[in-house]
């Protein structure tokens, strides 16, 4: 099993690239159903995107919603690096049971050899379960487990400005209990590769 659990892609990409074999396999599958609720330009988003093509990667756009599992595994198939962008976590758990997804991206990885590369919401869905700081305020939600990949939980974008407030205001507080998964903090030039049993924290 291979993963690259990343903060901002854009950041470490190239590096990625370096740590797989692009004349074997290029093929990457470009979801971006975490970021199908976030409003604005999503110029991020692009920046990502952007920073995998220019790093090698042959990338095809896809959303989870509105498909079937049977499609999924069809569509799926024929990529070698599935790719799960940053937004917002909890909508791609829904739309990753609803459409059948999350047991099929165990599969995919855990058997099938596919390569698992996250991005800030991709990244910390691979976890044991979504953190209570992404729920909404008096939220009661179903089944929040993740898929599992790791058992650690991804907090992303530390040290960014734009995230200075929510973490030293908000998350963190709500973080620190006893009972709290394991977390690892990211900056967006850091990225957690997982081969095999060995674990690695790299900074670029």
């Amino acid at each position: 099993m291979k993963l690259f659990l990343t903060s901002s892609v854009h950041g470490v990409a190239y590096d990625i690239a370096k740590r797989v074999d692009l004349s074997r396999a290029r093929e990457l599958v470009f979801i971006d159903t975490a970021a199908e609720p976030e409003k604005g330009d999503k110029a991020w988003l692009k920046k990502d995107r952007r920073s995998l093509v220019d790093a090698g990667f042959s990338v095809t756009d896809y959303t989870l919603t509105g498909k079937s599992r049977n499609e999924l595994k069809r569509d799926l198939e024929k990529f070698d690096y599935l790719y799960l962008s940053g937004g917002n976590t909890m909508y791609l758990l829904e739309q990753s049971r609803k459409s059948g997804f999350f047991s099929l991206v165990q599969e995919l990885v855990r058997e099938k050899g596919k390569i698992y590369i996250g991005t800030s919401a991709g990244s910390i869905i691979a976890g044991p379960k979504i953190p209570d700081y992404l729920l909404d305020k008096g939220e009661r939600p179903g089944d929040i487990t993740g898929y599992g990949f790791v058992n650690f939980t991804i907090a992303p974008h530390w040290g960014d400005e734009d995230f200075k407030d929510k973490y030293l205001q908000d998350r963190l507080k709500i973080a620190y209990r006893r009972d709290q998964v394991p977390l690892i903090l990211l900056t967006n030039s850091q990225y957690v590769l997982i081969d095999g049993d060995r674990m690695e924290i790299i900074q670029v």
